[in-house]
């Protein structure tokens, strides 16, 4: 039906994709990693992302971007390509980097995701790693329409009460609980480390620096902000092969 096509959603505040870089390149450890880095990522809405690595005056990458819409605001030194669905039109093991950044939950439905996890998985090099983020089912506020308790629903009540109250005619997302990802990740042939915590951090480093909020952040131990992982707003995980060892530090 013309109201069910799914939405881009593409962020386009520039300044926001340059601190939401700098924390994936963090949380990945890129700076250790053997140069020069053949990164993709996958649905890159404004640019800013692969612009950000494409420029970056110590990391060496040779960026690809990839998305079904082009919204992009920064075109410069990166390539780019128009794809359909989540089919990838790269040959396998052909990067040291794929970032998926609040991409599975617009790619339709499981059968969907499954695949756009595996396509991850065949173009990912053996000892490649990768950056995915989702909203979580159990975020407070659903982030694309601003809806509280949105994703809460049953997925057949989403719509209507989109509708009732009034910001849509069709619920296009479909954000995943933390259990779910994983067993998403097993399945498609990927290992997945939760980087909640380390990306929460990283987030007020970056964003918030010197704040009251940041200091206090610091002092709870990472313990007890695990306990949270499964209602955290957004799920991060560090993906890499599953025959392949990968640890969980970060820079």
């Amino acid at each position: 039906m013309q109201n069910e096509v799914r939405q881009p959603h593409a962020v386009l505040d520039l300044p926001s994709r340059s601190w939401k870089a700098e924390k994936i390149a963090r949380l990945l450890g890129l700076s250790t990693r053997k140069q020069p880095i053949r990164l993709l990522e996958i649905g890159t809405g404004s640019g800013g992302i692969a612009h950000w690595f494409a420029h970056h005056p110590q990391l060496r990458c040779e960026v690809v971007a990839v998305d079904v819409c082009d919204n992009r605001q920064l075109h410069e030194g990166y390539a780019f390509q128009q794809v359909e669905g989540v089919d990838l039109p790269f040959e396998e093991a052909s990067f040291d980097v794929v970032i998926s950044n609040h991409v599975i939950e617009h790619v339709g439905d499981a059968q969907a995701q499954a695949r756009h996890l595996s396509e991850i998985r065949r173009v990912m090099k053996p000892d490649g790693v990768g950056y995915l983020a989702v909203p979580n089912r159990w975020m407070l506020t659903e982030p694309h329409y601003r809806l509280k308790f949105l994703s809460w629903r049953p997925r057949g009540w989403r719509t209507p009460y989109l509708k009732l109250m009034g910001k849509g005619d069709f619920y296009d997302c479909e954000p995943l609980e933390m259990r779910q990802l994983e067993r998403m990740l097993a399945a498609s042939g990927l290992a997945g480390c939760n980087l909640c915590v380390e990306g929460l951090r990283a987030t007020f480093d970056i964003e918030r620096p010197g704040r009251i909020s940041a200091r206090l952040l610091a002092m709870i131990p990472d313990v007890l902000l695990r306990l949270l992982n499964p209602i955290n707003p957004t799920l991060i995980y560090r993906i890499w092969c599953s025959d392949e060892k990968c640890g969980c530090q970060v820079d």
